[in-house]
């Protein structure tokens, strides 16, 4: 029986909130490891090695990500996307609460940097494990003609939860004083998490799974080892739809988290500029990446996925060139040409990834696809990035990093089927 409106809407709200708390829960992280991580757990004579410390457990993250995503994709497929969901969205709040928490190197020496990384990485099993079940919640309970847009309203919740972080930190830094930020400030960002928990708990238990996985437990195809499923039939398509989605959240983690050190230390602009300049790019990426997703579903995913790709091999020097300006006017333009490039993949993501895999390991493929991409492309970005400014002290061997990730995006995009499971899809429904 397919979904009433109704149902539609409670499900699209509720994955679209979940994600966008999540996402807030690890851009404070991101936020604050620009601004007060290095001398708080990794106090140092050198600010760039402070950062560069600071940035690197913010990788740590990423490293834990491909693993919450296989465990939650495994456990999705045989139990349900919303089970799994609950037990992502508790693990990545009390991971957050935990960090507001964390006494700094000063009280308790160098279990402070060591804690910080732990709480780090259990924040990464969590949203690792988050991505799959919200897009699949989604995508699953759409017509087969919006299936894109369906799929985006989690990947909105990315730019929603930047711009809710970042307006957190504008509020705290700009009514304490520096030294009462440093002492305790930083910290409420991390603290309000415990509230936006309860409020995404509270929409997730509201709604019914994904009716696809509840004809596929109907008809006895859950399977025992999904995981195992996914590896022996599916994973070159795995490693390749993991490798095209590399360039798109690397560029989101540029422009929201390196840009905030970029532009404050290499360029000499004041903290709030910056601060504000990457809600307003946040803004930019809530618009195009629901253009990404309606183009999607009028011009189908892979040739919106491509256009993007290309958008950024193109767009990957001018970017640069806009930004090292200084002028806010011509940043944020540049944030505009690269996230519209950087939308129109992320806007069908979600649907295409979904598609290339059957119902009975769909969370199991969506989520280690993604995750692969998160770990080549998007935790690392902000490291690699501070470690070629240090190295070169230019910002063109960024644009060729960028403009390599985009030429990955179209090598590995143009080999997938997309669509191959169209028809076992709509019969598990």
């Amino acid at each position: 029986m397919a979904p009433t409106p109704a149902e539609q809407r409670k499900v699209l709200g509720a994955s679209f909130m979940g994600t966008a708390i999540e996402w807030y829960d690890f851009f404070i992280y991101g936020s604050a490891a620009a601004l007060i991580f290095g001398p708080q757990f990794f106090p140092s004579e050198d600010p760039i090695a402070g950062t560069l410390a600071a940035f690197a457990t913010f990788a740590v993250g990423f490293i834990a990500r491909p693993i919450g995503g296989l465990a939650a994709g495994h456990f999705g497929d045989q139990i349900g996307r919303k089970k799994m969901l609950l037990i992502t969205m508790l693990v990545m709040g009390g991971a957050t609460v935990g960090i507001g928490l964390l006494p700094n190197f000063e009280t308790i020496g160098v279990w402070a940097p060591i804690l910080l990384v732990v709480l780090r990485f259990i924040q990464g099993l969590g949203v690792g494990g988050e991505w799959g079940g919200a897009v699949l919640m989604a995508v699953e309970y759409a017509p087969r003609n919006r299936r894109a847009l369906f799929g985006a309203f989690p990947q909105m919740g990315l730019p929603v939860g930047i711009i809710v972080s970042n307006l957190v930190f504008i509020l705290v830094t700009a009514t304490l004083a520096p030294e009462a930020f440093q002492a305790w400030g930083w910290r409420v960002p991390f603290l309000l998490s415990a509230l936006l928990i309860v409020v995404a708990l509270y929409l997730r238990f509201k709604v019914e799974d994904s009716p696809v996985f509840q004809q596929t437990q109907e008809k006895d195809q859950v399977h025992r080892f999904p995981l195992g499923e996914l590896l022996r039939h599916h994973g070159g398509t795995t490693v390749l739809a993991g490798l095209a989605s590399a360039a798109s959240p690397a560029i989101g983690y540029l422009y929201s988290v390196y840009m905030l050190s970029y532009g404050t230390e290499a360029l000499g602009l004041p903290q709030p500029t910056m601060l504000w300049l990457i809600v307003g790019g946040a803004g930019i990426h809530l618009a195009t990446v629901l253009l990404g997703a309606v183009l999607a579903d009028r011009f189908r995913q892979k040739p919106v996925f491509v256009a993007g790709a290309a958008l950024v091999v193109l767009g990957a020097f001018p970017f640069f060139w806009l930004v090292d300006t200084a002028q806010p006017v011509l940043i944020l333009l540049g944030f505009g040409l690269v996230l519209l490039a950087q939308s129109l993949m992320a806007g069908p993501q979600a649907a295409l990834v979904a598609e290339l895999f059957p119902a009975n390991i769909r969370y199991s493929g969506a989520s280690t696809a993604y995750q692969i991409g998160s770990i080549v492309g998007g935790g690392f970005a902000p490291l690699i990035a501070t470690s070629l400014y240090a190295s070169f002290g230019a910002s063109w061997p960024i644009s060729l990093y960028i403009l390599a990730l985009g030429a990955l995006a179209l090598v590995t995009i143009l080999p997938l089927k997309v669509g191959r499971f169209d028809a076992s899809w709509e019969s598990s429904r």
